[in-house]
Parts: structure tokens; sequence; C-alpha cells
């Protein structure tokens, strides 16, 4: 018998996010709340740093794993992985980037969003 669908909010939905990229030792971990800006394309980004392109895939797989394993949703839609440089997943309201530690400085993503609100996530190793 299949499972119903579970809905789950955006706050979940990023929760899991953060212990997928856990599971899978991703630093610099940080979630973005956009939900207070006008025009937010999502109401979260969740970003972390990877030390090479084997640990992006490893990451971007432990999120997908563990987002289905818990609400049955899979990314609306994926991005980078032929190159592993930068690797997206787009849940529509929880946005999940996965940088290269040298892409994610050139990108800067987190200094586009400066009136938003932006938590530090300790790593699982912390």
């Amino acid at each position: 018998m299949k499972e119903p669908k579970v809905e789950a909010t955006s706050d979940i939905l990023a929760e899991l996010v953060v212990k997928g990229m856990q599971e899978k030792k991703a630093t610099d971990i940080v979630v973005i709340n956009l939900k207070s800006l006008k025009n937010a394309v999502s109401d979260y980004f969740v970003i972390a740093s990877a030390n090479s392109d084997t640990q992006i895939d490893a990451i971007a797989t432990s999120i997908e794993e563990e987002v289905f394993k818990k609400i049955r949703q899979n990314p609306w839609q994926s991005e980078g992985r032929t190159n592993n440089e930068w690797v997206l997943l787009d849940y529509v309201d929880v946005v999940a980037h996965i940088f290269l530690k040298d892409k994610r400085e050139f990108y800067a993503l987190e200094e586009l969003w400066g009136d938003a609100q932006i938590e530090r996530v300790a790593s699982a190793s912390e």
C-alpha cells in the first residue's frame, strides 16, 4: 500500500536539508530566512561548503534521501551535478546550495541577502 504524501512546512524542510548536509560532514552551513523579504524567490536558502566534488555529490544525495525518507518529496529541480562545483537542489520553498569552498567565496550568496535573517549552523562534529 502506498503511503500518503506528507505536507511539510518550509521550516521542517529546511531542517531536513541541514540534517542531510550534516550527515556528510558539510562545513560552514548557513540558513538564510527569506520569509520576511518582499519578492523573495523562496522561504529559505540553505548553503554549505564541501572539500571535493565527490563530497558535493554525497551531500546532495544525502539531502535528497533525508527529505524523501521523512516527507516523500523530491527536488523540483536539480542543477550542477555534471560539474560538481556548485550543486543546487530546488524544493521551491527551500533551495539548497552546496559549493566547493572557492566557488562559494566567489559567488558570496550570503552577501546578496544582507537584510535577511542568517543563521550559522554548527557542523555535525561540533
